[in-house]
Order: structure tokens, then sequence, then C-alpha cells
């Protein structure tokens, strides 16, 4: 029995050491961000930033579930009215989930969506 619980574990840290480790073939191929900023998503991500930050309230697919629905928010506010409630809050949401730029990428995408 010792020699099989041995085995596995010998074998199990054998897989995590073949899957671990960095890319490092890769390291020099990457852009440096040596000005020590957090980049900020582009205008493309803004449906990251929706998944990431607003979806586990209004869905996945912008369905609804605890929030209201946002597949149709372009039809009923306008960019600003969307970066306003972003930034204020509305009823249960809390004020300044996302900020900045991000909040106006998610908005304009929001207000496009009709």
């Amino acid at each position: 029995m010792k020699k099989k619980l041995l085995a596995l574990l010998m074998g199990t840290s054998l897989v995590l050491a073949a899957c671990g480790g960095g890319d490092d073939d890769n390291a020099d191929k990457e852009p440096a961000n040596n000005n020590n900023e957090t980049s900020t998503a582009d205008a493309g991500d803004a449906a990251e930033i929706y998944k990431n930050n607003c979806a586990s309230c209004h869905g996945q697919n912008l369905e609804g579930a605890v929030g209201p629905k946002l597949s149709d928010a372009g039809s009923r506010l306008s960019k600003d009215e969307i970066e306003t409630t972003i930034a204020e809050g509305k009823g249960s949401m809390p004020a300044g989930i996302i900020q900045g730029d991000e909040a106006s990428q998610v908005a304009d995408w929001l207000a496009q969506k009709k």
C-alpha cells in the first residue's frame, strides 16, 4: 500500500513539474510595460470588461439576472445615461464598479445594444 501511495505521489509530482514553469520562450516577444501602469482595455474589450464586472448580475448574455437585462439598453438609455448609472449606481447596483475609460467603453458598447 505504501509503495502505491509513493508511486502515486511521485507520478503526480512529475506531472505537475512538467506542466509548471514559465514560458520563457515567449518572454522576449511580449512587450514590456516598463512604466508600471496597468494597461487599460481597448474598445474591443468592452465585452470582456462587462463579463468581468457586470455579468454576475446582468447575465452573461445581457439577459438579466439579479440586475435588469441590458440586451436593449441602447434603445432605452443614451451613452451618457448609461455612463452616469455606472458611475453613480442605481437601486442595489453600487457606484463605480468600473471607472474611467473602461466605464466609457462599456457605456458606448451598451448604447449600441438596441
